[in-house]
């Protein structure tokens, strides 16, 4: 399995020589040197994130924060120029799964990593595929495949997707969408779920996804 990692590092050099190590084990590999930056990636996850605490924007806390609470289950390794305690503690309670402190070589980096996503994701590969022909979705993960190929969904999409799969031939409204995938205290139009609909039947046009005019939605089964 081709794995996507995101690497979090402000240092250029240390970036792009960990980019060339991780890339180099057939990695898909998006590297960013800014807080900022990868925010942006948070709601299309990696199968596992390299994150340095210390950033020139937004630490590495206030990310994983916000990492852990849209996809709990993707695994992070910590970096940290710092060899305290109080860090290792402070990110395990935040969520991370592993940590490395400064200095250290390349090939300890991609091992922690290789060891890291074997123990993820070995085990649930081979039972994880839920079949919707032509599509295959991967929940553990959170990834669509069609053909093979990886069909990039954000975690909006992917959580609507997984609503239908599930509870295929039963219809939903706008109302119960909104409140299943956004929560009860969500301020704003229902047709923010049509925008969602719409986008989910862009990226798989043949998802049976029926639109019951004037109430919402339905998947058909089969």
């Amino acid at each position: 399995m081709s794995y996507t990692v995101y690497l979090v590092e402000d240092e250029t050099n240390l970036n792009e020589l960990l980019t060339m190590y991780l890339k180099n084990e057939g990695w898909t590999v998006s590297s960013c040197l800014t807080g900022q930056e990868a925010r942006k990636l948070i709601s299309q996850p990696p199968h596992i994130w390299i994150l340095d605490i210390m950033l020139p924007d937004i630490d590495g806390y206030q990310l994983i924060r916000e990492i852990k609470n849209e996809t709990p289950d993707i695994p992070v390794i910590f970096i940290s120029a710092r060899d305290a305690d109080i860090d290792r503690v402070l990110g395990l309670e935040l969520g991370s799964d592993d940590y490395i402190s400064k200095p250290f070589l390349p090939r300890e980096l991609v091992i922690r990593v290789q060891k890291l996503l074997s123990r993820t994701y070995s085990e649930k590969e081979t039972n994880s595929l839920t079949s919707l022909p032509p599509y295959k979705i991967d929940e553990q993960v959170r990834l669509v495949y069609l053909n093979e190929q990886e069909l990039t969904l954000t975690s909006k999409e992917f959580d609507l997707l997984q609503l239908f799969i599930h509870n295929q031939g039963q219809a939903f409204s706008r109302e119960q969408i909104l409140t299943s995938l956004w929560g009860d205290d969500y301020f704003g139009t229902d047709r923010v779920v049509d925008d969602l609909v719409r986008r989910l039947r862009k990226k798989m046009p043949e998802l049976k996804v029926e639109t019951i005019y004037g109430f919402g939605y339905r998947m058909l089964k089969g």
